[in-house]
């Protein structure tokens, strides 16, 4: 029997004796967690291993402490029951570690910059060492690389482009989907922020782009990337095809994830004088606070200090503003 099943079928027995006000974000993490990313597995072939990976697939899509932490209870106790029942002898779902793992995750955030590839340069010889090192020299693991760190795109939503996505005439992508791991494989859905947003096509990945349509004849509904046999692409796919972690540590980057081509492409866009505004609606962030951790440092104790003033001017002991 598969997860998602048993999970659903013996739910009300694994959350009993828990309070409503447990049970409804235990529930929510069920739905929308555990079984996009382990629901398709059989009960007995849950590993500690698979749910490793889960939780850091969940802390690295930047789920909150508290999510990360009632989707695994969840998946505890639904593991639990199968105990209980003689399907396994032992829990997998009782790992530990997350909780430094997601620490380090925010301790990253607080500073995403210091993730960024340097320069240009960086980055071609990233794309060129990936594909050299994949089998058959692929060149689209390159091109995907290079459109992310261009584009401060998540792979999946790389993965999701579509050619009918891309203005040609503006040169600019609307971001609409993202693939995502789901019972049974990869598919797509709408993008972590739910909404669509529009990012800029840079001269630099413009001939890359031009290259990829005439490939696929201008098709609108094609994906304008692909793996080799013309799958769909995650962050696991790319890691393992390129051999990800032997790149990055022989090229001097060995803390590069593939995550990080956002936090570079982004970090550019900041040093290049993009109103943080404007760059707020190309990340897709929903929080200002979040894009002024792009910010160089000089440039943020700057825009601090107009916070400060503003906050000082409105203070009940402060300068009194007079209209004119």
């Amino acid at each position: 029997m598969k997860l998602v099943d048993y999970g659903n079928a013996n739910m009300p027995l694994a959350l009993r004796g828990l309070e409503s006000k447990t049970t409804d974000p235990y529930l929510a993490g069920w739905r929308k967690r555990v079984v996009p990313t382990l629901g398709h597995m059989a009960v007995t072939m849950v590993t500690n291993g698979a749910v490793d990976r889960a939780v850091r697939a969940w802390i690295a899509d930047e789920c909150g402490r508290s999510t990360v932490k009632n989707s695994l209870a969840v998946l505890v106790r639904v593991m639990e029951q199968a105990l209980r029942d003689g399907l396994i002898d032992r829990n997998p779902a009782r790992v530990t570690g997350w909780q430094h793992e997601f620490k380090k995750a925010e301790d990253e955030l607080d500073d995403p910059r210091s993730l960024a590839l340097p320069d240009w340069h960086t980055l071609t010889r990233l794309a060129d060492t990936l594909v050299a090192r994949s089998a058959g020299k692929f060149q689209g693991w390159g091109d995907v690389v290079i459109f992310a760190g261009c584009t401060a795109a998540r792979i999946g939503e790389v993965s999701g482009c579509r050619v009918g996505d891309i203005n040609t005439d503006e040169w600019t992508w609307t971001v609409r989907r993202q693939t995502t791991p789901a019972p049974g494989g990869l598919v797509d859905k709408g993008t972590k922020g739910k909404r669509a947003r529009t990012v800029p096509l840079i001269a630099e990945v413009q001939e890359l782009v031009s290259r990829r349509l005439e490939a696929i004849r201008h098709d609108p509904d094609a994906r304008l990337f692909t793996g080799p046999r013309g799958g769909r692409i995650s962050t696991a796919v790319l890691r393992d095809a390129t051999h990800w972690d032997d790149v990055v540590d022989k090229i001097g980057f060995e803390h590069l994830r593939r995550h990080d081509l956002r936090h570079t492409a982004l970090t550019w866009m900041a040093d290049a004088g993009v109103p943080v505004h404007h760059l707020r609606k190309i990340a897709g962030h929903g929080s200002l606070a979040t894009t002024q951790r792009y910010l160089h440092p000089d440039r943020q104790s700057v825009t601090d200090a107009g916070v400060l003033l503003s906050k000082h001017l409105h203070a009940p002991r402060g300068p009194r503003l007079r209209v004119v």
